[in-house]
């Protein structure tokens, strides 16, 4: 492939993918943003609110198996451009309903839409890219992701000054059919790589991930980690903020803007430097291991001293967690690429049954623990500590010695 060919597969694979994923983290964490004000609005509790804004992460997870055996046997570009077309929906219904239901069924459309745009990325890269450009890869498709998280933080919270949250959620929804048609029209399909696996042998291959000592190494990292710093992220930051620290909306949203632009420079720093890394022979296992232990930290000083720590050590946070994204790479790499869609489908699986579980469930024992009497900030402080203990042991068991064969 010469330069030419390779700026021009660039153009048309890798935009039309990235600003899919744009989309479905904008998305995903304008609830922290939008939240307060639908819950001033209809007057929903913490619980409502978290189920609420979990919803996305439910369809999101279910979606992931199935969609792992759509793109290995038909391919990114048809599965990710039909699947928008439900987000584009689920936005719709979202801005038309007054009440939690409807709110509900039209954020789990938008998960259910969305559920594509990373796993198809990592599809398409795998068609057309060699094995060592994929970590470089996986960092520049993070990058857009950051990008439409910062959009969901100070932007957004600009425009809800001007626009109303329905007006912000149609206009979102035209976006998305237009992303949709682009990856149709423009985005390459790989001759030779979809179609002609049975169902049987589908499922023999997903069987073979679950099945991997490999896989389970990683896996409750994914559920506690990824999925876990998404639940905070996606809605309860923004209330930790209010209740640990007194913030109000505006310096909320200045301080996730900070927190989004940190995970903007992890997801940059893959970007540039991962590809280079390997060949220099640090290990992605190494950088993964390594960032993970460091948020770990992190989330303990800031649960346990919120006022001190809250200023600096968000964004810090946000930087460690982009680079956790490096586990997509490290699971795949046991499988040939055959099974690559269904490899980090199975992994995401984990990761949004982590999100939703995760964020619906700090919102449930902070209401039972306030029913109980408890103050709002220990109820809070509760809840992240127990966050930290399921991360702490998921820590270890990813760090155990290898089993002796």
């Amino acid at each position: 492939m010469n330069h030419i060919d390779a700026r021009r597969l660039w153009i048309r694979l890798f935009l039309p993918f990235a600003a899919g994923y744009f989309l479905s983290y904008l998305y995903r964490t304008a609830n922290a943003v939008i939240g307060p004000v639908l819950a001033r609005e209809l007057n929903l509790g913490d619980n409502a609110l978290g189920l609420l804004t979990s919803t996305y992460f439910l369809a999101f997870g279910a979606a992931q198996l199935p969609l792992g055996m759509l793109l290995d046997r038909f391919g990114p570009r048809r599965v990710e451009a039909g699947l928008l077309l439900f987000a584009a929906a689920g936005a719709a219904v979202f801005a038309l309903s007054d009440e939690l239901g409807g709110l509900a069924i039209g954020r789990a459309m938008i998960g259910l839409g969305v559920s594509a745009c990373l796993m198809a990325s990592f599809k398409a890269f795998a068609q057309w890219f060699p094995l060592e450009r994929q970590a470089s890869l996986t960092g520049w498709i993070m990058a857009s992701g950051g990008l439409g998280a910062l959009a969901a933080s100070k932007p957004l919270e600009l425009a809800l000054g001007f626009a109303t949250w329905q007006e912000i959620a149609f206009g979102l929804a035209g976006a998305t059919l237009a992303v949709a048609a682009t990856i149709w029209l423009v985005a390459p399909d790989k001759s030779g790589e979809t179609g002609g696996t049975g169902l049987a042998a589908q499922l023999a291959g997903v069987k073979s991930i679950f099945s991997s000592t490999h896989f389970w190494r990683y896996a409750p990292m994914g559920f506690w980690f990824t999925g876990g710093f998404m639940a905070v992220q996606g809605l309860w930051v923004a209330r930790w903020m209010t209740v640990m620290e007194g913030l109000e909306g505006a310096a909320i949203a200045a301080r996730l803007t900070w927190m989004s632009g940190a995970m903007l420079a992890g997801f940059l720093f893959m970007g540039f430097f991962a590809t280079r890394l390997v060949h220099r022979g640090i290990k992605l296992d190494t950088i993964y291991r390594t960032s993970m232990i460091v948020a770990i930290s992190l989330l303990a000083l800031i649960s346990s001293l919120p006022t001190f720590a809250g200023n600096l050590l968000w964004p810090v946070l946000g930087a460690c967690f982009s680079l956790s994204n490096v586990s997509y790479s490290l699971v795949a790499q046991a499988f040939p690429s055959a099974l690559s869609g269904r490899a980090n489908t199975a992994l995401n699986l984990l990761v949004f049954a982590g999100a939703f579980g995760l964020q619906w469930g700090i919102g449930i024992l902070v209401d039972a623990l306030q029913a109980q009497g408890w103050a709002g900030d220990a109820a809070f402080r509760t809840a992240f500590f127990t966050l930290l203990g399921g991360q702490f042991l998921a820590l270890l068991w990813m760090l155990r010695p290898p089993r002796q064969v």
